[in-house]
């Protein structure tokens, strides 16, 4: 038994230097001011077609108008989930989940009429309408992830939905209006706390279904009381993430250089 636990002892610690390496590179490696490493994030995750994207300031978001709103959404919905149902581990009753799954429809339709522009289209793509796309989407995916996390961590999750109330329905709607009122405005102060936002939010969603994965597939299912035994799992899932951006932005580089796919100007001056 000595043997068992000195041996999860080492293992732990080397987790946490492993972690602690990757963490470090991410901060390190170029481009290293704040908009810049948001940039970053974005430039593994979305294609930043500069047309297809917000600019506050004379500068680009780190993400395109609907990755923009499928983020902020899922971070509005997470944080909403966390203050009414902390460890909520089922999904909506059918009605709102019906309701969800109308938004997710209706970003597949809205980015499908935007992919075949060029071609044909039912109505004429704009920016604004790509974000309250993504961002109904994003409470979408934050209703979901969340019951799966919080089933596959917490030893004993609340038996009850993410959302479960209409009422509940409205203030997030109520909250997405306001966050399209924010995008909307155009006022050059908010580009920091938006592109901020969207950054942190695309990482935290990679390492919630990241660490969900890790667990499920160690088989170590509610592992986890309170989050003094949630740490652990947490960091492998932001390592994982951190890994798969790192890769993403890899092959994105090579497919630059070798390919001539563009490279955003705001992202190429810091590199």
């Amino acid at each position: 038994m000595r043997l068992s636990e000195a041996g999860r002892s080492w293992r732990r610690r080397g987790i946490v230097l492993f972690s602690l390496a990757i963490i470090a590179w991410s901060l390190l490696v170029p481009p290293r001011s704040l908009l810049g490493k948001c940039d970053l994030v974005g430039y593994a995750l979305c294609h930043r077609i500069p047309s297809h994207s917000f600019h506050l300031a004379g500068r680009q978001l780190p993400l395109c108008a609907r990755c923009t709103g499928i983020y902020l959404g899922t971070l509005w919905v997470i944080l909403f989930i966390s203050m009414t149902h902390r460890r909520g581990s089922r999904f909506p009753p059918t009605p709102i989940l019906a309701l969800l799954m109308v938004f997710f429809l209706f970003q597949a339709v809205d980015g499908l009429n935007s992919y075949l522009a060029l071609l044909f289209h039912l109505y004429e793509p704009r920016n604004l309408l790509r974000f309250i796309a993504g961002v109904l989407n994003g409470l979408t995916i934050g209703a979901l992830v969340v019951p799966l996390f919080n089933a596959a961590l917490w030893r004993s999750p609340a038996s009850e939905p993410s959302i479960q109330e209409w009422w509940e329905v409205e203030v997030l709607l109520i909250g997405t209006g306001g966050l399209t009122a924010l995008i909307s405005a155009d006022i050059p102060l908010l580009l920091y706390p938006l592109a901020v936002c969207s950054a942190l939010s695309a990482v935290l969603v990679l390492t919630l279904v990241n660490t969900t994965i890790v667990i499920m597939a160690a088989g170590r299912e509610g592992m986890a009381v309170g989050w003094t035994q949630a740490w652990l799992p947490l960091l492998v899932g932001l390592d994982l993430s951190l890994l798969e951006m790192g890769a993403l932005i890899l092959m994105r580089g090579l497919a630059t250089y070798w390919l001539g796919f563009p490279l955003s100007s705001a992202l190429a001056s810091q590199l």
